[in-house]
Order: C-alpha cells, then structure tokens, then sequence
C-alpha cells in the first residue's frame, strides 16, 4: 500500500458537486482506500484569465495500483466527469486530476512525473496538502510548509463543504 496525494480543481460546471463526485469516484476504484479530502479552496486560474475561479482541493489515499494504473483511473474519473483534453494548457475544465506525490517515489517518464512538477510554486496544492499532512515532505524540494511560505499567492478564499 503506497500513500498518495491528488490534486482536485474543477471551474466549470457545478464544480463543488463535480469534486465530491470525484472523490466518491476515487474511493470506489479496485486498489484505492482509505480516501479522504483536504477543505476547498476557491482560486485564480494558472492561464488565461477570463475564466472562471477553481475549486481545488487535495485527497490523501492509499493504494495498491502502480503509478501508471492510478494515472489512467484519474485521467478515466476526468472523462468521466465531462474532461475534454483539447492540447489547451491550463484552460477552463469540468475537471482536473494531478498525481501530485506517489509515495516518496520520483518518476520521470513521457507521460508521468512526479512529485507533479509545478507543485511545490502553487498555493492552492500546498495549501490543502498541508491541511491533510502537515509533515510531508516533497522529494527534492523540501516540508510542505516551508514551500508554502514563497508560494505565489492564488488563493482567494477557502470554502466550506
């Protein structure tokens, strides 16, 4: 069983309603248990700015799947949730899954690296995964906490849920 942490954010739709759904979707995946979800954030978008805010969260779980598997459920629940991969880097989504730490491991392949490689720069994944494991540290970069102190600042409220 490795520990994992996923990063959730959605900006269309019913986004709080399509981050609960795809927490019920991750804790009902064959090898995933012990599912559980920091509080919602509501953020500034990465891109373009005319779009909506995200919701993001973060979800702690546990599992027996290998990297490669627990990618392509995430990117499975996405499609699930209405997810349109139209090559658009950081534009509006239903939904957005990032394997953002797969145990203390580092993986570096064409189509998955982790810890995710923006992570340790954004307040609104630092922010929920300091809610959840305060003593986790990223492999190569350092605690959580430290690297939320010089997090460029996106956050504009937390949300309750």
């Amino acid at each position: 069983m490795v520990p994992c942490y996923i990063g959730l954010g959605s900006n269309l739709g019913r986004s709080q309603e399509l981050l609960e759904s795809a927490m019920a979707a991750l804790a009902a995946v064959d090898g995933i248990e012990s599912v559980r979800c920091s509080p919602l954030y509501r953020s500034r978008p990465q891109g373009p700015s005319d779009q909506p805010d995200y919701l993001n969260a973060v979800a702690e779980l546990v599992t027996t799947l290998k990297p490669h598997g627990l990618l392509k459920e995430l990117q499975a629940i996405e499609s699930a949730h209405g997810r349109v991969r139209d090559g658009q880097i950081w534009g509006p989504r239903t939904l957005d899954l990032d394997l953002l730490l797969y145990g203390d491991h580092v993986i570096d392949t064409p189509d998955l690296v982790v810890p995710h490689p923006r992570m340790a720069d954004r307040d609104f994944v630092l922010r929920p995964l300091l809610d959840l494991a305060p003593g986790v540290v990223i492999p190569g970069r350092g605690s959580v906490g430290a690297l939320l102190a010089g997090a460029s600042s996106h956050i504009r409220t937390g949300i309750e849920h």
